[in-house]
């Protein structure tokens, strides 16, 4: 049992996976005969004590009333928890904080695509975007005009008009990745998000809507960070949470070997690599990465990697105009896939200022995929959303923060304008 302290810091209820919630109960889970208590009546549990197993179990159906409580019916006051006792709630009032997201702005692209940018405590911002996908979804983005606007009306949600409402959260402030084709990467890092800030991102977005899927591909690089990845992975997937499928929840990379070992050991959930380039010349021109974790070592470590029955890995390439679309370079992606379970997202750059790169055509697109397709791969055009309200892959960037080099970005200046609005 880890130590307990009753004068530290406040502690975040969303950095507490459910045992070490449990943990902290146990205290309140002796027989009133059998506590010891300190002057002003606080439970005290000797460091020799051992728990019994019958406080045990009622430690964790403790941890399991109060996760429901936030997770699955959004209660954020711990007075209104009825069916834990004054003692249990006394003590959380005062030891643990269940953490909230300040929106700063929340902006709707005209797919309904919706993204918010949020205040974090130390007065940086990150970003996280809810990207809704029809039932049929049409090349063109073809929805019959509808859109998501907030939460999608009883009868949208009966007609099952959205197959799936997908959360794209940020890991870090910034990114450290520097992508040559990523707008994130233009910032830099400011810092990693700590575990409750990443769990807060999602708990604010199922607040405004019934969140399905979640990906890591918002700001930052996920396995740059991942230790508090991986737990808040774990809090995720809680069934007694907010209950994620494994298959539901996907963490992005660029490649971070050692990370990505780590992260198939941890936690069962989705993996997608951003490969974006067939040779390592242009590999480690267009992602610094390679040049430390080169294509031959990063395809042996997902040939490696654990994956469960008919799961796959998905390799995200994201065209650039005569830089990675030729159809060589198809014929070595092919290649490069053979004998790994996975499929293949391709994703035509989304132009923004600043940037060297360009959108290859729709035919270039289409004969990329065919190639692929016709070789029996599985490989997917990704519908880029949210490219109005820079929401899409690679736009995503903090409003404040190192930003280096932003100045020199048109969209920059409209997107500090906007900063100020809610």
């Amino acid at each position: 049992m880890p130590d307990l302290c009753y004068d530290c810091v406040v502690i975040y209820f969303q950095s507490l996976t459910r045992d070490e919630l449990a943990d902290l109960l146990l205290p309140f889970s002796a027989r009133p005969r059998d506590r010891h208590v300190d002057a002003d009546g606080t439970p005290l549990v000797e460091l020799n004590d051992a728990p019994s197993l019958p406080e045990i179990k009622r430690a964790r159906m403790r941890a399991k009333q109060i996760y429901h409580w936030v997770y699955q019916r959004f209660v954020t006051d711990w007075d209104q928890m009825t069916d834990l006792n004054k003692e249990v709630r006394g003590w959380l009032k005062e030891n643990v904080e269940i953490f909230r997201l300040s929106e700063r702005h929340a902006q709707q692209a005209t797919d309904g695509t919706h993204k918010f940018l949020w205040n974090l405590p130390d007065h940086k911002t990150i970003e996280s975007v809810i990207i809704p996908a029809a039932l049929q979804e049409k090349d063109k983005m073809e929805n019959d005009g509808k859109v998501f606007r907030g939460r999608p009306s009883e009868e949208e949600l009966d007609s099952q008009h959205w197959s799936r409402l997908t959360a794209c959260i940020s890991s870090q402030v910034g990114c450290a990745m520097a992508c040559k084709f990523c707008l994130t990467g233009i910032q830099g890092l400011d810092r990693s998000l700590a575990v409750h800030e990443i769990v807060t991102q999602v708990f604010e977005l199922r607040k405004q809507a019934p969140i399905t899927n979640i990906v890591f591909m918002g700001m930052g690089e996920p396995l740059h960070n991942v230790d508090n990845v991986i737990k808040a992975c774990k809090i995720l997937l809680d069934e007694d949470g907010m209950n994620f499928s494994k298959r539901k929840v996907t963490v992005s990379t660029s490649g971070l070997v050692p990370a990505i070992e780590q992260l198939g050991q941890s936690v069962d959930v989705s993996l997608a690599i951003s490969l974006n380039a067939t040779t390592d010349e242009v590999r480690s021109k267009i992602m610094p990465v390679n040049k430390k974790w080169n294509i031959e070592k990063l395809m042996e470590t997902c040939r490696n990697y654990p994956l469960g029955s008919h799961r796959r890995i998905t390799f995200e390439y994201v065209l650039l105009k005569d830089v990675n679309d030729t159809m060589e370079d198809a014929a070595r992606l092919l290649k490069l896939v053979r004998g790994i379970p996975n499929k293949i997202n391709l994703i035509p750059f989304n132009e923004h200022s600043g940037s060297e790169f360009l959108r290859p055509s729709d035919e270039t697109v289409r004969k990329f995929q065919r190639y692929l397709v016709d070789r029996g791969l599985t490989a997917t055009v990704r519908i880029s959303r949210g490219q109005d309200i820079l929401a899409a892959c690679g736009q995503l960037r903090s409003i404040f923060g190192t930003a280096r080099g932003s100045d020199r970005h048109k969209d920059w200046a409209g997107l500090k304008g906007m900063a100020g609005t809610s």
